[in-house]
This record gives C-alpha cells, structure tokens and sequence, in this order.
C-alpha cells in the first residue's frame, strides 16, 4: 500500500537530524568557549560530542589530529567509511577532524554521510581552528609579558604574530593601517606612503599628460617597515582604537574567500552556494564587515544570483543584507556548473519582502505581510534541459515568421513536456516537494527580461497551478511536466512578437522558475484563498474626476486571482481606488448586482484540477467555511444591501453580492495596501505594481515589479463646432486623455454580423484574420472597432479572440457595446491585456453608441468599400463580419482624428484634411 503520509513523515525524521546536529553544535561551542581547558580535554569533550550529532550514532566514532598527537572514541577501529574536515590556523592546516562509521550504513549524499553532516563537520573543524589560534595569541601574550616583566600592548602580540605565521595578511593589514593614518591627516603618514605608492605624488596632475603612461616605481619592502608604521600609529593614536581596528581588519579579512569567488566569472552557483553557507557559520563567530566591504558583496551577490541590471541593483544594495542571501540559498535548484540567475520575478519578489521588512520598523502593518515558500530554480535550467535533450534548434524559433512561429507552437510544447530532465535537477524538485508536502503549488515563470522597466512581460510566459496531490512520484512528474511547459512558453507568438517589439529579440533570454505554495485554505473538497488581486501604485484609468493618479488602484476578486489579472468575457472583479474608496465603479443597487463578481477559481483538490465554479453554488454548499466571508460579501434584502452579522447567516437562502464592504470598512486592509504601494514605490523611485493574496488570517504579497505606465497625457481639446458629417463616433464614459492622429484604417468588426456567427470555427477565424490584418496595414495607421472584450478567458461570442501578438500594430482598440446584445466593454486596467496596451502606447476607448447623446455613424461604418478581399482573399467569406476601410479612399483624402479629454470626460472621432491638426 502507498503511504499517504511519508512526505510528512521524512520532513519529521529531517527536522530530528536538524535538531540532532544543532544540539551537537551548541555542545561544541560550549566545551571550545571553556579557553583554560587543555588540548587534550577539548579533544576527549568533542570525540564524545560529535556521535550524537550524526544518523547513525550507535555506529559513529571520532577522531582528532593535532600535529603529532591524535585522540580517539573508545575502541576506535579504522574503517573507509569516513569523512574528514581540515583544521586550519590562519590558512595553515595544523591537523583533521574525522568522524567514521564501523559498520555499513546505506548511501547518502556523500558515502554514507548527509549533506548536512559535511557541513556539520566543517563548521567543528573551523571553530577548533580559531581556539587554536585563541590559544596561540594567549600563549604568546603571556610569553612575552613574562621576558619583559611589564604590560605589553596586546595589538603588537597581534603583529608579532602576523610576522611568524601570516606576512601576507600582515602587509594587508599594514597596508590598511597607513592608508588609515594617512586619511587621518597625519602628516608621518604620508612618508609611509612612499613605501607603498612612490609615485602617488608624481604626475597626478590630470590636465596634463593624460595619454602618457606614468613611470614606474619600485616600491620598498612592506615587512621592513611595519614596526614604523605601528610607531606612528602608537603616537597619534590609541591602544583600544589600533586594537580595535586590527581586529575588524583581520575579522574582515576572513571574508575574502566570499569576495574571491564572487569575483570570479568562473565561479560556478555550487562554489558560491557553499561559500555563502560558510560566511554564514563564520557571522555568529564575530565576522564583520566594514561598510565599504558589506555594500560590496551586496551588490556582488545581487548581480550574480539576481539580476544585473543597474537600477535593480542599486534599490538592492541600499535594503539586501549579505545574511538575507543564506535562506535564499538554501531554496535554489541548479544544475551542475550552473552560472544562471534566479530572473526578474524571483528576484523582485525577494527585493520587496526585504524592503517591506526593513520598513516595518516605520509601520508596522509592513510587518505583517508575508510571502509563500518558494523554491527557485536557475535560468540556465532551460538550456540544461535542451542540451540535455539535443533541442537546441528550438532556438532559432524567435527568427522565424510569426504565423509560422504560431502555427509550430503546440509542437514545441509536446517536445519540452516529453523532454527528460537533469538527474541534478529532479533530485532538487525532490527536496522541493518533499518541503512542501502536498500543498497545491503554483509554477511560474522567471525569465531573465521579465519585470523590468517597460517591459514587464505581463502574461505573456505561462503559470500553471499543480493540485500536488497522489504519491510522491505522481507529484513529481506533474511539477516537472508544468515546468517543461513553463519552458516552452518561452518560443510562444506573444512573448516573441513582444520581445521583438522592444529591441530585445536579439538579447540571450534563459527562464528562471518559481515553484511556490499557492496561498489559501481547504474548504471542502477545494483549495483556494479568501481573496487575492492586484495592486497599482498609479491609476491609470480613472472612472471619476476626483479620482487622481496618485490614488493608485486596486482589482480584486474571491478566490485565486486569475480572475484579476486575466481579462474574463462574462464576469467582473471589484475596482477599488486605494485613496478615494468610498468612489465607487458601479453606485446604483442594479449596477453593484449586475457587475459584481459571479465566479471563483479554484483548485479542486479531488480532481485535481484548476476549475472555474459559480460563488453562488460555491457558499451555499460551503459558505461557513468559507474564511472571513462576512466581510466580503453583502446580502442583498429588500431592494439594498447590508452587511452579514456574525453569526445567523443562512447561506442557503440568502442572496450574496460580492462587495468587499467589510473588508474595506472594517479592517485595516485598505491602510495596509495603501502602506505597502507607499514604501514599495518609495524605494524603487518609480511607480509599482503587486500581486497579492489572502488566506482570510494574513496578506501574502506574490509579485512586485515596477508598474508600466503612461506619461502624462495633455487631455485634448474638442471644439464645440465639429460638423456632425465629420464625426464618425462620440464618447462620454470612461474617457482617458489623448490623441490619436493620422489614422489612414479602421478596421470594424460589426457587432451585430458578429453575434450571428454560429460557427465556433468562424468565431476563432475573425481573431485570425484580425491577426493577419495587424501585419498587413501600416503600423499605428489604423484602429481596431469591435463589439465586447478583446481577447478575454471565456465565452468567445462576448468579445474577439485575440492575443498580443494579432494587436500590437494597432494605435487604438475601441470595445463597443450594444444595449440589444450583452456586448459590455471591461475596465480592464489592472490586466495583463491592459498592461500590454500602456506599454505599446496604444490607446483604449470603450464606445456605449445607444446611450443618450451619443454619435455613431453606422452607415460609414458598414456601407464604406470593404478592403478585406484585397488584403486577404482568404477571408473573404468574413466580409460582413470585418470591414476595412480605407479612410483617405472613402472621404476624398480625409484621415480620422480620436480626440479624448478625461476633464470633460468626453471623445470623438472625426474626419479631418490630411496633415490637419484641427
């Protein structure tokens, strides 16, 4: 039978190890801080410490050799089952540490020994090393106290020392020294510093000689003038300040192994993971760092693990700590020699929580955001898994025509999903689910260019949710499967076309992964949060005239927050603005009913799969479980809406609309938001936008990343004398500023023809034909009418089918909505969809043309010569679906003006002389 409970059962048995090593860790901490035992009792209480420390400790001997002397457990039998760890006084090996099994014990990680035990064995032999050296410098200190018979400074113990063990970290130290001195003003010091740079006097004028190289000068031998240099340290200077700074320089100095391999291109992300655990095990042992050194590796270990970008890395370096990057480590998957990086949402993921947590100090509702574990792997993992596979041909797809691009994709998705993956790496995806246990997960992308200024890649590479349940080995193929189809995301139309559209097609682009817990609870037989959305330091569309910019805005919905980011044909999130939330989207009884949500996604933890149910059916079967739901539904009773009590809610028969009324109301969430966007964009100098989550107890913040928007736009000037046999199209509701000049086209998809359409295949083939039509007419030149929601999950017959790829040529997108259909532009800001309009600079309008006061000329619109058949013969048969007209060829040489004012809050599209501003 399969044990449903072995995931929990090993991480129980590893969190023992754990506490087995730390135990044995603390006993050895506390026999080596007793400095007036002797070597031989250090060594006798450390054999008896080091058995019960390791997995086997029925079986587990130890021993220690010091110069010529060795000490040993009881009995102790020589076997080959044994792992040693060198004992070293300032980069001298003085003796090893071994510790060995007598009989044979199943393999691990290395022989029978784990992974943790090495680094257990490590650390020892590292912390016996500086008692060594504690006891050199105390033995030397006496020595010479006693021949002089007088107080000596215990700072020239220190360099009499450096002198017969360590000359190089000795002229480091002098070196330091003299420079200090000299920045001091102290006048001595710059004779000194002839002896290290004779010519710093020389040629420095830099007027002259800017191209002449200067002459060199054979310096002095450093060693001969120690003693002077510490003479005059002696004179100007105290004991406690010389002291205190040789130590902080010798202290630092042991972190130069870090630096090293940092600096090494070479150095691969094993060598710099085992580096950081060591500084790591050093830090507790009195490991400082001075500020220029600190700020240093900061910025070291962000370009190599996180993203070399400037501006990243100057946010990073002001608020990542060097300690912060150790738990960081811990959580990455990599392949062998690996040089990759965790890519631009891992890492401005992990930027945020430690801006977040440096703020908290300021307010404290920064202090209670939280983020889910996240196991990362590298962006070179995709190359791995191609080399690994011979599919390094998929990368001259990026090269290819786009419809061909398209036409290939599902292809290239089959051969990465049956593509087989590094040992190096399913081993790690091992330990990854082994830490989760079988929580359901979320896979999502973290590729190199994503999430940087104008360009955020919104949506544009896959995130698939994993039920993670079954055996583990069932758990295990299904991550790697999504992973697999993660990576080939990367050859998708609409990441490739977008790429091409910001000049990055050319850039080396590799996919990071973020395996993370998805937030929420169990309710019933599914999993999902209470609530999650997204979060707009800026409002970039604005639904009232008191609602500024700086508001920002919050899109929100029940559940996963799919549903907040995806553009949905037949339903609606909640529109907050954060600093106006008592100004509304919708304000009459029928429009908070009609446009609140009516759909929750969720996991469902039976079928294991990611599904899409009604939150009516949803709460009357679960509605007591449902965490915190009194706060974000409202009961709809007696022609208005009031707030669920506590206790006495009937969720069988009451009627619930989604509000959020008590969540806005009655907690601090509002203020938190509003908190986390303020700190955030503070930081990062620059608007911003999150993801978030809530699992009804606390804030999860998801994603962070700087927010695409627009500059400001002057809102245009409509003249009231427009004759009417110009217009084309009025607009009086949800109006952005703008202009949109030159428009030679206008593609119009008609509504009504539209809604006619039967056939599914006819419904997807006006979305092809829209694709094949971006490509066809002059770029910016022409606009896309059509009824709905452009591109949206759902029901095909309630808006176009479209991806980024069939649009980005367009300079404005106009949804249009027909009161006789159910034809209703979104407020779609906040999306994914929308996102990709404010970075391509194209303009958004929604037309409503059956209100009152409204202008639209139909008859321009559908009886102007059609252009479909001659651009593409193919689509035809769509003719009175998609007309394209040519403007200057319909109006005698007119081109179409849109005219937008967000202050009067009203457009128009006019015909106007080519060339003609007016």
């Amino acid at each position: 039978m399969i044990n449903k409970n072995k995931p929990v059962d090993k991480i129980i048995d590893d969190l023992k190890e754990r506490a087995k090593e730390l135990n044995c860790l603390y006993e050895v901490q506390e026999i080596l801080n007793n400095f007036d035992a002797s070597i031989e009792e250090i060594c006798d209480g450390i054999i008896k410490a080091i058995p019960p420390g390791w997995q086997f400790p029925d079986v587990c001997q130890a021993c220690i050799s010091i110069k010529d002397s060795k000490y040993q457990s009881d009995g102790f039998i020589e076997t080959s089952m044994s792992q040693c760890a060198s004992i070293n006084v300032r980069d001298e090996i003085i003796g090893k540490i071994c510790v060995s099994y007598i009989e044979e014990r199943p393999l691990a990680d290395e022989g029978p020994f784990l992974k943790e035990e090495r680094k257990l064995i490590d650390t020892i032999a590292e912390q016996f090393g500086l008692f060594m050296l504690h006891k050199h410098l105390k033995s030397i200190f006496e020595e010479q106290k006693q021949k002089e018979g007088e107080p000596i400074s215990e700072w020239w113990v220190i360099i009499d020392l450096l002198k017969r063990t360590d000359t190089k970290l000795l002229i480091r130290i002098s070196r330091r020294m003299v420079n200090y001195l000299f920045w001091s003003g102290i006048k001595e010091a710059e004779q000194l510093m002839d002896h290290f740079s004779p010519s710093y006097k020389k040629g420095v004028n830099p007027v002259e000689e800017m191209n002449k190289p200067f002459q060199k000068q054979v310096g002095k031998d450093i060693l001969a003038i120690s003693n002077d240099i510490f003479n005059v340290a002696e004179k100007h200077l105290s004991n406690v300040e010389i002291l205190e700074h040789i130590q902080n320089w010798i202290k630092e100095d042991r972190s130069n192994f870090l630096v090293n391999i940092l600096e090494n291109n070479s150095s691969s992300l094993a060598e710099i993971s085992s580096a950081i655990e060591r500084f790591h095990h050093l830090s507790p042992q009195g490991l400082e760092l001075s500020i220029p050194r600190e700020k240093g590796l900061r910025v070291s270990l962000t370009r190599r693990l996180l993203n070399d970008q400037s501006d990243f890395v100057r946010i990073a370096k002001q608020v990542i700590e060097v300690k912060d990057f150790n738990e960081l480590i811990e959580h990455i998957i990599f392949p062998l020699g690996s040089h990759g990086k965790l890519g631009g949402k891992s890492s401005g993921l992990f930027l945020a929580k430690q801006i977040l947590a440096k703020g908290a100090g300021k307010n404290e509702l920064l202090g209670q955001v939280k983020t889910p574990k996240t196991w990362y792997i590298t962006s070179d993992g995709i190359i791995n898994l191609m080399n690994y596979n011979d599919l390094e041909d998929v990368i001259e797809q990026k090269y290819k025509d786009i419809a061909q691009i398209r036409q290939e994709y599902q292809y290239i998705i089959q051969v990465f999903k049956n593509s087989v993956f590094d040992p190096e790496i399913i081993k790690g995806l091992s330990l990854a689910l082994d830490d989760f246990g079988d929580i359901p997960l979320i896979v999502r992308s973290s590729s190199l260019l994503e999430d940087q200024m104008g360009a955020a890649f919104a949506g544009k590479y896959k995130s698939l949710f994993l039920a993670n349940q079954g055996t583990k080995q069932k758990r295990l193929i299904d991550l790697m499967d999504a992973i697999a189809e993660v990576y080939a995301s990367v050859f998708g139309p609409d990441p490739v076309e977008y790429r091409s559209e910001h000049g990055l097609l050319d850039y080396h682009e590799e996919m990071g992964i973020m395996i993370q817990e998805v937030v929420g609870k169990k309710v019933g037989n599914y999993f999902f949060p209470a609530f999650a959305g997204v979060a707009f330091s800026q409002n970039e569309f604005r639904w009232s005239s008191r609602i500024k910019r700086k508001d920002g805005l919050i899109r929100m919905v029940l559940g996963l927050g799919t549903r907040a980011v995806d553009r949905l044909s037949d339903d609606y999130p909640v529109l907050i603005a954060p600093g106006q939330p008592g100004l509304r989207v919708n304000v009459t009884l029928n429009e908070l009913i009609r446009y609140s949500p009516k759909n929750v996604d969720v996991i469902n933890l039976d079928t294991r799969t990611f599904e899409t149910i009604e939150i009516k059916t949803l709460l009357k079967k679960y509605g007591s479980d449902y965490p915190n739901i009194t706060k974000l539904v409202s009961i709809l009773e007696d022609d208005h809406l009031r707030k669920p009590r506590a206790l006495g809610t009937n969720f069988q028969q009451d009627n619930f609309v989604v509000s959020f009324e008590g969540l806005l109301e009655n907690t601090p969430f509002i203020k938190k938001v509003i908190a986390i966007l303020s700190e955030l964009e503070e930081i990062y100098g620059h608007p911003v936008d999150i993801e978030f989550a809530h699992d009804g107890d606390n804030f999860y913040l998801l994603q962070c990343r700087t927010q695409s928007y627009s500059e400001d736009i002057i809102p245009a000037e409509i003249p009231t004398n427009i004759s009417r046999e110009k217009i084309v199209f009025t607009a009086n509701r949800f109006i952005s500023n703008g202009t949109v000049t030159d428009i030679s086209h206008i593609v119009y998809v008609d509504p009504q023809k539209y809604s006619e359409l039967s056939n599914h295949d006819d419904l997807l083939s006006v979305g092809h034909a829209i694709g094949k039509i971006n490509v066809s007419l002059p770029r910016r030149k022409f606009i896309l009418m059509g009824p709905g929601r452009w591109g949206s999950r759902g029901d095909i017959k309630l808006g176009v089918s479209i991806t980024y790829s069939d649009i980005n040529n367009t300079s404005m997108l106009i949804e249009i909505a027909r009161k006789q259909k159910d034809y209703v532009p979104d407020l779609s800001f906040g999306t994914h969809f929308f996102q990709d309009l404010v970075e391509a600079n194209i303009r958004y309008l929604p037309l409503y043309p059956d209100d009152e006061g409204i202008i639209f000329n139909e008859e321009f619109l559908t009886m102007s010569k059609n252009m479909l058949p001659d651009i593409l013969p193919e689509f035809e048969y769509l003719s009175d679906v998609i007309i394209v007209i040519d403007v200057p060829a319909a109006t005698d040489g007119k081109n179409l003006q849109v005219l937008m004012n967000a202050i009067t809050d009203e457009a128009v599209g006019v015909l106007v002389a080519t060339n003609k501003n007016n």
